[in-house]
This record gives C-alpha cells, structure tokens and sequence, in this order.
C-alpha cells in the first residue's frame, strides 16, 4: 500500500478520490491549493503525488515545476485538458503519467500500480549506499537519516539528497549546474533555488553564511562540504 497526497480543489472530485484510496488501503492526505501541496511534500513522505492542473492559487504545471525542486516523488497529473503538446511538456517538466478527465477509479488505481511499480524497481537497482561520516556529521542513505553530532536532523528530502551529495564528495568543491544536474536532476535553472536549500540547511547544521562550520559557498565557483578546522 502507499502513502498518497491529492491535490485537488473540486471537494466533490476530492472526497471521491480519497473515499477510493482509503478503500484500497492506502494513507491519504489531501490539500486544495498548491502550496498547501509544497508544504505537505516538504514535511512528510509520499510514494505518489496525484496533481490536479487546475489549482486556485497556481497553475499546476508551474505547481508540479516547484515540486520538482523539492522531491523526486512520483506524480500523477489529473487533468481536463487533453492537449497533446502541454501533456507532452508536462511530462518533461517532471511528471511520471497523466490521466485526462473523467477517468474511472480503476484507471487511476492501474495507472499508481504502474507507477509505483517503476519507482521502486529504480530504488532497488541501487546498491546498499553506505554511512556517510563527515567530522560530527553523520548521513545513513538508505535509512535516509542524518545526525550532527549524535542528534537527529530534520531534513525535507531535498535538504537530505543535497546534504548526501556533498558529504559524499568532502572537500571537492560542487558547482552549481552539477548540483542542478545531480540533485534536482535538472540541466538548468535558477541559482536561488540552491541558495534557498542551502540557507535552510545552514541553520539546521547551527551556521550562517558569514560563520560557516560545514557549508562554504566560494563566489563564482561553488559550494563544498568539509569537517569543521
């Protein structure tokens, strides 16, 4: 079974989905706008986003580009729209399938089967990563677990995955269109997106910019991970 959130503003179409899904066993969460979205994604876990495109706050596509920024948690698009070029975008842009409006619980259910089924098929190739010790920092990637000397961090995945990739490589110094390309699995994009992670993961770690312990930003070139001097 999985765990799932709905992004969905039409309560009608929402209660009908999450009615479903608890049916078949799986844990639910739901939200009507697309921030509400992005805070959930940042907070808990999910095997499968199921993503309405037509969203009060915020077009979905630009909701599913911001996601992709986060989390490489699968997503469904749920959508009305059935123009080819925009689901092709879509699928681009990051998402994993779509299924166009009004579609049958029994697709849906097929459609996450499928999904979840390639998802966990790409985690299991991987070989058992080992513990990452970098000074007081120690990172477990598959139990997906951090902790700075001795005491548990709480991390939102992207803050993990960025954390992981750095410590892996101490010393070395990254550069930005690397930790796009590695990280967000993305050829371009926008540097304050690594800015913005980078702040929140600073302040986890008990640092500043201006008095780094662990994170050091060289202007121009990039950013290494490296034990406290």
């Amino acid at each position: 079974m999985a765990s799932v959130l709905v992004v969905e503003d039409d309560q009608f179409v929402r209660s009908a989905l999450i009615r479903h899904l608890s049916e078949a066993s799986h844990t639910v969460r739901s939200v009507g706008t697309a921030l509400e979205a992005l805070r959930e994604v940042a907070h808990f876990g999910f095997d499968v986003v199921i993503l309405d495109l037509g969203l009060p706050d915020l077009d979905g596509a630009e909701a599913l580009k911001m996601l992709r920024s986060i989390t490489d948690v699968p997503v469904i698009i749920a959508t009305a729209r059935d123009d080819e070029a925009e689901i092709v975008r879509l699928l681009n842009d990051g998402a994993d399938d779509y299924l166009t409006k009004p579609f049958s619980v029994e697709h849906l259910s097929a459609r996450m089967s499928a999904v979840l089924r390639r998802s966990r098929a790409a985690g299991s190739e991987a070989p058992p990563p080992r513990v990452i010790q970098v000074g007081g920092l120690s990172i477990d990637p598959l139990r997906r677990q951090a902790e700075l000397d001795g005491a548990m961090l709480d991390l939102t995945r992207r803050e993990f995955d960025l954390l992981t990739f750095l410590a892996g490589r101490p010393g070395v110094v990254v550069a930005r269109k690397e930790l796009l390309a590695e990280v967000w699995q993305q050829s371009y994009g926008d540097d304050q997106t690594i800015d913005v992670h980078l702040s929140w993961l600073r302040r986890k770690l008990g640092e500043t910019a201006a008095r780094p312990r662990y994170l050091h930003t060289l202007r121009g070139v990039g950013v290494k991970l490296e034990p406290p001097a």
